[in-house]
């Protein structure tokens, strides 16, 4: 699929995943999620790719919906606008449950849906001039889908202080809230993230990573004996992979490994 709004590549086991909408200062419609998809889908299936790095081409990170888009869709009958919606939900389901590391490199704007593309990855690195912000209280709207995963990130006391505010909050605020991992000077932040991508690759085992990540989605859902077995059958499974085989005897013979 030829993508117009996104590019992707693969450097040293790292693949980039840019938004590439300027002049909308990257805003989501329906090709733009659609595009995503297809991205993250060929991530998943490069075996040459072991961490995504999601960042922007230009000063924005993404403006959320695209709001003219939007009001297209008020035409819409329930079932094209459910239908929609789905769209958006299964691109934020896809990175959530991703079976790599997913990091987002943000300098600039990262608003409303955009807010929530940013943070629902697994770590999220901005620079000071970063700013975040659910602001669809403001016109009317709700920040639906990606509350899902807000509440799950920072808790419910949080999310009513920004959720409910539409308030825009710089990279600080957001380290302080829990959504975002580090700050760093604008210089800095490309280095400092493909450094920590690459020492991903050198130092944690893939099969490791998708099946920790696996179980943080999925055990919240379960109650604490439903959680205890699934962890013991999990840990069981863990066992028999070829990379636990590796790891073990590397360590027991003191021998340094790498993952690359």
């Amino acid at each position: 699929m030829t993508m117009t709004y996104i590019d992707w590549e693969v450097t040293d086991k790292i693949g980039y995943i840019t938004l590439n909408r300027p002049d909308k200062r990257n805003a989501l419609n329906q090709q733009v999620v659609t595009e995503l998809k297809q991205a993250f889908a060929e991530a998943k299936a490069n075996a040459d790719c072991k961490v995504v790095i999601l960042k922007s081409s230009s000063d924005a990170f993404c403006a959320g919906a695209d709001l003219q888009y939007l009001q297209s869709l008020q035409t819409n009958t329930r079932q094209e606008n459910v239908a929609d919606s789905t769209h958006l939900m299964e691109l934020f389901h896809t990175i959530y449950t991703f079976p790599k590391v997913v990091i987002s490199m943000v300098n600039g704007p990262a608003i409303a849906g955009g807010c929530g593309l940013a943070t629902i990855v697994d770590y999220c690195f901005a620079s000071e001039s970063a700013s975040f912000g659910y602001t669809e209280v403001k016109i009317g709207f709700v920040p639906a889908i990606v509350m899902v995963f807000l509440l799950r990130k920072i808790g419910e006391g949080r999310a009513k202080e920004i959720l409910l505010s539409g308030e825009v909050f710089n990279a600080e605020r957001a380290l302080n809230l829990g959504l975002i991992n580090a700050v760093l000077d604008s210089e800095s932040l490309e280095e400092f993230t493909v450094d920590f991508a690459n020492n991903i690759v050198r130092k944690s085992s893939s099969q490791s990573v998708a099946v920790i990540k696996e179980m943080i989605a999925k055990i919240p859902e379960m109650d604490l004996n439903q959680a205890l077995n699934y962890a013991a059958d999990m840990n069981a499974t863990m066992r028999e992979k070829e990379d636990c085989k590796k790891g073990i005897n590397a360590f027991l013979h003191k021998e340094k490994i790498s993952w690359d």
